[in-house]
């Protein structure tokens, strides 16, 4: 996992008991609600820095009573975990709940994490088994043999035992229940409500505190679960915490990924109002909050059964205007405390701030009482000059007369902030600017770029499911023909793609066989489209009565051979300004398009040109901004890169060491390139292909 030092060591000055999420619930009134926010550690730097401001506004206008931060199993996935934490713990005062994955994971490791839990101040921790165990392929060294005590990681149960065992009552310990059952299946089939009820038992007997919920659409399943636990014979789960847990819809395709994954039912009447508008974005995302609003309001019948608070988790995947719409429309904010309230006594009172009407909804009055301002508007953010007779140059330092003649409301305030949490005015817009993501398409700077899980590479499957799915593998070809396979429909799933393809594929699938035949592997790819309307049966997306667009590219594996040949072809002369392409290799050699044109200054000095950024889909839309949902950049494609050599070493694990599978994938992950090619004729319809394939 590499070390972590905390950049801090002071205990935080609040009582460090109250951090214990199930102290902070008894602590509520009974008749509360409450929220908790789960976030994942980004996968670029500027990724990173983004989350940080996201969830400074959103503890702020949410104000959840706790965050909780995913974990991946080992390496660099891991220290961003941690990262994220001690943003979350110590620079914003967020009670963090740590995410921590036992299989999979050396002894040494789990030692460490809850080691570097303790120095950040984390009290709480949500004990996962994470993927299927493949011990002999992660044991460290140092780790005693799994017959020499009972403190093997096979299932979360291990975990929570071994938490107990070394740090008493520190962690307060949530677990998983899975209101539609658990399944390792590659399908709903494998689930069994009743087969996982063993499991929960012991879990809770061995010391969890609270029960946290997979995510679910179905509130009669969610009713019944909760139902069963409370009446269950063991008496276990008569009084313990049990938050469901509940995701946004972000994205048509997101969330039709996210169930199947989850293995979570949307059910038709839901479904059927989803695929009506799957087409708009902002039409997707509208329904969704729709949705989300009515199944909070369910589960607060099935909740209200039981005495106590009623609390929520909401999987955020690191975005927050919908998360901020639905928590606002059902009244889950807490109010604000007398602090809060206290206004200054100066000046005349200002007229009430507009109150904002969510799907016709009125917030509560709590975010929208008259307040009192500071100063004018002159002095925020800064102290700036008063000048006469001519607008403001600059108005970060500027100020009209007129303008310093206003009131300045200050800009913190929940009810701002809230406002722009929902996208209102300028500063919302800058806010949500990545309210559409597009998962490793979208651009780089978001917090919610990359896949939505976050949890590191992972092949999402079973070892037995992958032996079914690809067999065993021995020479090229082998490969070869797993990924054709794909290609006509004949395979469900790759390492790298566990989804099928889109109809616009149709028009380049034999191309693409083509490619794959000689070896090249291709793992994304688009064709060109040039002005089609937006309701394009197989092309068309976002509002009516726009148009899209669309350039060429592909993404593949290829032979380091194959590359120096080819790197050839793309660095001729005539290619410049034609093609954009990024190239690199597991041992992190990089080449690019960028790199290898220099250009000359005004100087007559030559320097290399500045990283491109391709937008590659992008639609024109009536009163709208282009929109441009799909980018490639470098900084996007190493970020990919580092997963995509990953999912190499993942498919080897399935297979044991030294046999021939083994041995060929990762002599493959040793020498292969991945490249990704874009051409920039997107009227030419067989521009990219001729290169490749003539």
């Amino acid at each position: 996992m590499g070390e972590y030092l905390p950049s801090l060591q002071l205990e935080s000055p609040r009582d460090p008991a109250m951090d214990r999420i199930t102290d902070k619930v008894a602590a509520l009134p009974a008749d509360a609600s409450f929220v908790s926010l789960e976030f994942f550690p980004p996968k670029t730097a500027m990724g990173f820095s983004n989350l940080r401001d996201r969830l400074d506004r959103m503890s702020r206008a949410l104000r959840p009573l706790f965050v909780n931060v995913t974990w991946g199993a080992g390496g660099s996935t891991a220290q961003k975990s941690l990262e994220l934490a001690e943003i979350c713990q110590r620079e914003l005062g967020l009670t963090t709940c740590l995410h921590l994955t036992c299989t999979n994971m050396s002894r040494n490791l789990i030692d460490k994490a809850l080691d570097d839990a303790k120095a950040l101040g984390v009290r709480n921790i949500l004990a996962l088994r994470g993927d299927p165990p493949r011990r002999a392929e992660y044991r460290d060294a140092n780790d005693p043999d799994p017959g020499d005590d009972d403190d093997e990681f096979v299932w979360a149960v291990d975990l929570v035992h071994y938490i107990k065992k070394h740090h008493g009552d520190y962690f307060c310990i949530g677990v998983a229940g899975y209101p539609e059952g658990h399944a390792d299946e590659s399908h709903p089939l494998g689930q069994n409500l009743e087969r996982d009820f063993p499991w929960l038992v012991e879990k809770t007997q061995a010391g969890a505190d609270f029960i946290m919920t997979q995510l679910f659409f179905d509130v009669a399943a969610y009713d019944a679960f909760e139902k069963t636990l409370r009446e269950h014979p063991s008496g276990v789960f008569k009084d313990i915490l049990i938050i469901p847990g509940l995701m946004p819809i972000q994205g048509y395709q997101m969330i039709k990924r996210t169930a199947k994954l989850s293995h979570a039912k949307v059910p038709e009447p839901l479904m059927a109002r989803l695929d009506a508008v799957k087409g708009d974005d902002e039409r997707v995302k509208a329904v969704g909050v729709d949705i989300l609003s009515e199944l909070v309001e369910q589960v607060k019948e099935v909740k209200s059964r039981t005495p106590g608070p009623q609390g929520f988790h909401f999987y955020t995947l690191n975005l927050e205007k919908a998360v901020s719409f639905i928590v606002e429309r059902t009244g889950l904010i807490p109010p604000s405390t007398p602090e809060e309230e206290e206004t200054l006594e100066i000046g005349n009172p200002i007229p009430e701030i507009a109150v904002m009407h969510v799907n016709g909804s009125t917030p509560d009055d709590s975010f929208h009482e008259i307040t009192k301002r500071k100063s004018s508007v002159a002095s925020d953010p800064r102290n700036r000059v008063i000048v006469l007779g001519r607008p403001a140059s600059y108005p970060d330092y500027e100020a009209t007369a007129f303008e310093a003649s206003i009131p300045a409301e200050p800009v913190n305030t929940r009810a701002n902030t809230l406002a722009i949490s929902e996208g209102e005015g300028v500063l919302g817009r800058e806010a949500t600017w990545d309210d559409f993501p597009n998962g490793r398409w979208g651009d780089a700077r978001s917090p919610a770029y990359g896949q939505i899980d976050g949890y590191g590479v992972s092949l999402h499957v079973t070892v037995a499911q992958a032996l079914q799915l690809w067999g065993t593998p021995k020479v090229s070809e082998d490969i070869n023909r797993i990924f054709i396979r794909h290609l006509k429909g004949e395979l469900s799933a790759i390492p790298w793609s566990e989804e099928g393809f889109n109809a616009e594929t149709d028009a380049i699938r034999e191309t693409l066989i083509r490619l794959n035949s000689k070896g090249w592997w291709s793992l994304a790819s688009q064709p060109t489209v040039n002005g089609l309307r937006s309701n394009d049966p197989t092309f068309g997306w976002g509002p009516q009565n726009g148009f899209v667009f669309q350039k060429a590219f592909v993404e593949f594996f290829l032979p380091s051979a194959d590359w120096k040949v080819l790197e050839a072809k793309l660095t001729r002369p005539e290619m410049k300004d034609t093609i954009c392409f990024y190239a690199t290799n597991v041992a992190g050699d990089f080449v690019s398009s960028d790199s290898n044109q220099p250009t000359v200054n005004s100087e007559g000095r030559p320097h290399v040109r500045e990283a491109s950024t391709n937008a590659v889909t992008w639609g024109v839309f009536p009163g709208k901004e282009i929109v441009t949902p799909t980018i490639i950049e470098e900084v996007s494609f190493r970020a990919w890169s580092e997963e995509a050599f990953g999912i190499w070493g993942e498919w080897a694990k399935v297979y044991g060491k030294g046999s021939d599978s083994e041995k060929l994938l990762e002599s493959v992950r040793r020498d292969a390139w991945l490249v990704n090619i874009i051409h920039h004729d997107f009227v030419d319809g067989e521009a990219l292909w001729d290169l490749l394939l003539k």
